[in-house]
């Protein structure tokens, strides 16, 4: 099962990725997860949504594999799975608080942008490595965590962030040791889902309505260069090459 929901503590809904080995979810996988965070957003009993991932990773992105085995049919999956999925968290009618371990990578970054709170591992890293995949993504979600200059240089590089340097930038609320993630993300829930649920409902939308950046359109954009290195053999050319190992 690549997702589950569960109850944590009254109003306080958690769910969980769950994809062995790392976490990269499939096409279906992907739609799974936009259900289930908008179904618990939906719920009025819902005060706030934890999102937190078993294993090692938090997230490892989509699943290249099946993108190499289907074809486009899977990127062009992938590619509406993520939106919905991210689209999911932020538009989810109450606030989500994403709690990462490990790996967050491709659509991780996807998700935890577009979270209203990040709880995170010291063990945590943050990064794109779609440039190495022939893709490219999910700069729209990186922006809300570090500044401009340096996404720029992440997005490049295909390299990563700590934990500990989001909490400087001021987008990871919290950093604790891996053991204590589950009751640190949950301490967050706890004093949100105390308050008036109707306060937080429009809080979430007032929030939304004064964001600068339109999340929803600026991902699609990004997408169409994805499509495009894929339809001129581009990607495919760098997917078998970073296969090999070169």
């Amino acid at each position: 099962m690549s997702v589950s929901t569960g109850t944590a503590e009254p109003g306080v809904v958690v769910v969980t990725i769950d994809h062995p080995p790392v976490n990269a979810l499939p096409v279906a996988g992907w739609f799974a997860l936009a259900d289930a965070v908008t179904a618990a957003g939906r719920d009025p009993d819902t005060h706030v949504v934890v999102l937190r991932a078993a294993g090692r990773g938090f997230c490892a992105g989509v699943d290249i594999k099946e993108i190499q085995r289907d074809g486009h049919e899977a990127l062009v999956g992938a590619n509406h799975g993520c939106h919905a999925a991210f689209g999911a968290v932020y538009d989810c009618q109450v606030p989500v608080i994403a709690a990462v371990q490990g790996f967050c990578l491709g659509g991780g970054v996807g998700l935890v942008g577009n979270a209203d709170v990040v709880v995170a591992a010291d063990d945590a890293t943050f990064g794109l490595p779609e440039v190495d995949r022939g893709a490219l993504g999910a700069a729209t979600h990186l922006a809300r965590l570090v500044p401009q200059h340096l996404m720029r240089a992440m997005y490049y590089t295909a390299s990563t962030v700590t934990a500990a340097q989001l909490h400087h930038f001021g987008s990871v609320y919290r950093v604790v040791p891996p053991d204590d993630l589950a009751g640190a993300a949950l301490e967050v829930a706890k004093q949100i889902a105390a308050k008036d649920p109707r306060v937080i409902r429009a809080a979430k939308k007032a929030l939304n309505g004064i964001d600068p950046q339109d999340v929803h359109r600026s991902y699609r954009y990004e997408q169409g260069f994805t499509f495009e290195l894929n339809l001129t053999g581009v990607a495919d050319e760098v997917r078998n090459t970073f296969g090999e190992g070169k």
